[in-house]
């Protein structure tokens, strides 16, 4: 089952580049969206990124207004209100009130339901394809932005992709928090790249090697917390929720490969384990990787090396290189055969909000669905590849029963989690 689009992929190309074009003639102060109606926007998810994406969308259009606010946490979703509604700069356009905060695992359907043009989906990525689908099947049509990885698991990607028709059919604009693919440097860099500046790929490299210190935090255990509530507050230690840290983070390096390639890969093989996080109780300590080594192999026979890893001390390396037949691109740098090809002017977690509030108010929506999911798809591949210990195909992964969603959560809910997985002696689940 292929799921490659290379044709909405030159036109999403072409569409960036061309805000791009916009943004760098205009400078920083007039590339805002053009038109007359204020967009109304809501917020699912206000921990750090979804508070970041607030402040992104009100840099990039005057006319936004936060008009809800909700999370399955009520203090959180109070906070951020609080937070945003005394800001001295954009206070005055959020137009939010108390009874407009939600909070509870059912926060969502009530953000969906108020009077919004555009949501933001920021909760952990768990959880993103149940907000995805009320969001595209909401009766009001409501745009998107959605923060990645829209799954961590098969049953969400097929989730996902079963939605991307669906929103293209209503006109609905859905722009992912793959910022890289609104970055000018990037887009000027890979237009170059996918030109034949390096004539023919032969392979690439991607990395995400987090150095220094710990990178995850650890939240304590409150009395009476129950094992839900703990482990969405500490959502990054659980697979179920997090996806581990190849798909949660690692997935923005994997995304610009499959962007060079103009394909996903076809299958995976990888080796990695649980070496310096915590050691314990996996109730308590989590159950994710730290370090992943994952050779991915893509229709043209190129193959990409991706590393990614979370262990202090060690060197830091978040960056893709391509090698082609003519030469290397390293595309993070802006690279060519050591020549500069590109540059930035705009912050890209700002531009990508600019690209999609700007492709609503033309009625030309950016769609980007398919691709987010994707590369997506791309990161869990070479997780289930690692966990498992042997070359999983892209078809077979995509169409078995991984599911890991706890069935009927409620913030009460006794949650059981098992050990981080075994190298070698994890199978993937039969065909759903």
């Amino acid at each position: 089952m292929s799921t490659s689009n290379s044709g909405d992929r030159r036109d999403f190309l072409k569409a960036s580049a061309a805000a791009a074009g916009v943004a760098t003639m205009a400078g920083y102060a007039g590339a805002f969206a053009a038109g007359n109606e204020n967009l109304k926007v809501g917020i699912i998810g206000c921990g750090g990124r979804g508070n970041g994406a607030i402040r992104n969308i009100l840099e990039a259009d005057p006319k936004v207004e936060i008009v809800a606010f909700g999370d399955v946490f009520d203090g959180q979703a109070k906070k951020s209100f609080d937070n945003w509604k005394g800001n001295k700069q954009f206070g005055n356009r959020v137009t939010a009130t108390p009874d407009s905060v939600f909070s509870g695992l059912d926060a969502y359907k009530k953000v969906l339901a108020s009077d919004i043009d555009l949501v933001i989906l920021a909760t952990p990525p768990g959880f993103r394809p149940i907000h995805l689908e009320a969001a595209v099947n909401s009766p009001k049509k409501i745009h998107i932005f959605c923060e990645k990885p829209v799954a961590v698991d098969a049953a969400g990607i097929r989730k996902c992709l079963s939605l991307v028709e669906e929103s293209k059919k209503k006109n609905i604009a859905i722009v992912a928090g793959t910022q890289r693919r609104h970055q000018k440097g990037y887009i000027e860099t890979i237009q170059k790249l996918q030109g034949g500046a390096i004539g023919d790929v032969v392979s690439a490299r991607c990395a995400w090697n987090s150095g220094g210190s710990p990178p995850i935090w650890f939240k304590d255990r409150q009395p009476n917390e129950t094992d839900a509530q703990y482990q969405i507050r500490n959502w990054y230690h659980f697979m179920w929720v997090c996806g581990d840290h190849i798909v949660e983070q690692h997935v923005h390096n994997l995304d610009v490969v499959n962007w060079v390639m103009g394909a996903h890969p076809i299958r995976a093989t990888g080796m990695g384990g649980r070496a310096t996080r915590k050691v314990g109780d996996p109730n308590v300590v989590g159950n994710i990787f730290d370090h992943f080594a994952v050779e991915y192999e893509y229709p043209n026979g190129a193959k990409c090396f991706s590393y990614c890893r979370h262990i202090a001390g060690t060197d830091s390396d978040v960056s893709e290189t391509i090698y082609g037949a003519k030469g290397t691109c390293r595309v993070n740098a802006y690279e060519i055969n050591k020549e500069k090809v590109g540059e930035d002017n705009i912050n890209a977690y700002v531009q990508e909000h600019i690209d999609l509030i700007q492709s609503i108010r033309a009625g030309k929506p950016l769609n980007e669905l398919q691709q987010v999911t994707e590369s997506t798809f791309t990161a869990i591949l070479g997780r289930n590849a690692t966990y498992a210990g042997k070359w999983l195909k892209w078809d077979d992964a995509l169409a078995s029963n991984d599911a890991s969603m706890p069935k009927d959560l409620t913030l009460e809910s006794k949650l059981s989690v098992s050990a981080a997985p075994v190298p070698g002696a994890w199978r993937l689940p039969p065909k759903a």
